[in-house]
C-alpha cells in the first residue's frame, strides 16, 4: 500500500474499533456482503473435466480381482441389511 491509501485504511481502522462489538459485527457483515456484491471480487472459476481424476488412486486397486471386490461389497451391504432388519423386527 503507497502511504496514503494506508493512512485512510489506519484511520477507519481506528473509528471502526472504537465502535461497540454489536456496531462492529455489522460494519464486517455490511463489508461482506458488498464485496460478495463486487463482480470483480467474484474469482473466476475454471471448467473442470471429469479427465482430471484419471489415474487418481490407481494404487488402491493393485492386484484386487474386480469380481472378488463386488462379492465382499455385495456381501457386506447383505450382512448389513440384515443386521437392521434384525434391529427393525427384532429377530
Amino acid at each position: 500500500m503507497s502511504s496514503e491509501p494506508q493512512k485512510e485504511y489506519e484511520q477507519i481502522l481506528a473509528q471502526a474499533l472504537r465502535l461497540d462489538k454489536t456496531a462492529q459485527k455489522n460494519l464486517i457483515a455490511d463489508l461482506t456482503a458488498h464485496l460478495n456484491l463486487e463482480p470483480e471480487a467474484q474469482p473466476a472459476t475454471k471448467k473442470r473435466s471429469i479427465m482430471e481424476l484419471q489415474g487418481l488412486f490407481k494404487g488402491i486397486w493393485k492386484g484386487m480381482d474386480a469380481q472378488e471386490y463386488v462379492n465382499q461389497e455385495r456381501a457386506e451391504w447383505a450382512k448389513r441389511d440384515e443386521e437392521r432388519e434384525k434391529e427393525l423386527w427384532g429377530g
